[in-house]
């Protein structure tokens, strides 16, 4: 899942501390760092959902990814209508603005799969970074009554999968704000962008 790298539409919190143009270049470099990781790993599909829906053909990500529309509606019908449309089998959804994610997070989501209806990867801040789904069953709608960026977000979604098997994996973090993105910063020992 991924919006078009414009500035002021990406990483709005994190532009009203740094700026809207340095919070764009993080974005970008963030997602150019995570799809080119994910791409080129022969595991798996890597597969870019794009809003605005008009934004499919947009030169900021790479051409060989495969994209389609995210569509309307709020986060959870996007991120439901992304697993409705994916290929049949297992499907994993993340967020392009996790500079920590790498292919064995990935990988280790589909091992889960095999054991689990539902795959998590919860997020420092309350909410989630990867959600995945086995599909031997219809997909649950677990995105009812959730309150977005919010402490509470992976709760919400847990209380939704009630009867299900889920599993949850690593913990990581964004990068909302300045404090975050100086947190990374130091991680990495270097500058971001």
């Amino acid at each position: 899942m991924a919006k078009v790298p414009v500035l002021g539409l990406v990483k709005t919190r994190l532009g009203r501390e740094i700026g809207a143009a340095q919070a764009t270049r993080v974005f970008r470099a963030t997602a150019a760092a995570v799809l080119g990781r994910l791409s080129i790993d022969p595991r798996f599909d890597t597969r870019l959902a794009i809003a605005p829906d008009r934004g499919v053909a947009t030169r900021a990500f790479p051409h060989r990814i495969a994209r389609q529309a995210q569509g309307g509606g709020d986060l959870g019908d996007r991120l439901h209508r992304a697993a409705q449309r994916a290929p049949a089998g297992p499907v994993v959804i993340i967020g392009t603005d996790i500079p920590s994610i790498r292919p064995r997070l990935i990988a280790r989501a589909f091992r889960e799969l095999g054991r689990h209806d539902v795959v998590i990867g919860p997020a420092e801040d309350g909410g989630f970074w990867m959600i995945g789904f086995h599909r031997r069953r219809p997909l649950p709608r677990c995105y009812g009554s959730v309150r977005w960026s919010h402490a509470q977000t992976l709760a919400d979604v847990l209380a939704n999968l009630a009867g299900y098997r889920v599993a949850l994996v690593d913990m990581l973090s964004d990068v909302d704000t300045a404090d975050d993105l100086r947190r990374l910063a130091r991680h990495v020992g270097r500058r971001i962008v």
